[in-house]
């Protein structure tokens, strides 16, 4: 976890090796630190990413930047699960004020840029 020039913690959601919805879900409990009851369905996720109560601690002060990296091989191989995943997206950050979903590098964190530059 990183801060950004507004003060807002940078969390990274990883989702390089991620195959489908289970592994998903799994990667968001670990990578943002989600209660053990997190229900790991697209409901659980949304609400979860729209509660500032179960974000970091000190980030419903500050805002939070969810940056999604290594996500092209998931969205590819299960496009109608990524559509359902970018909807999420959409409707937590409609919700709840101070979060902020950005779509970093598609390519795995294990690989080189998958955009030359």
């Amino acid at each position: 976890m990183t801060g950004d020039s507004a003060g807002r913690l940078v969390v990274t959601l990883d989702l390089g090796g991620v195959t489908d919805q289970a592994g998903l879900m799994d990667r968001c409990a670990r990578d943002l630190a989600l209660p053990d009851g997190f229900g790991r369905d697209w409901d659980a996720l949304a609400d979860s990413l729209a509660d500032p109560s179960v974000w970091p601690s000190g980030t419903a002060d500050r805002g939070l930047v969810l940056s999604v990296e290594g996500w092209r091989a998931y969205a590819e191989a299960r496009p109608d699960e990524w559509s359902a995943v970018q909807e999420v997206f959409a409707e937590a950050t409609d919700r709840g004020p101070g979060l902020f979903v950005a779509l970093g590098p598609g390519g795995s964190s294990k690989e080189g840029p998958d955009q030359p530059g």
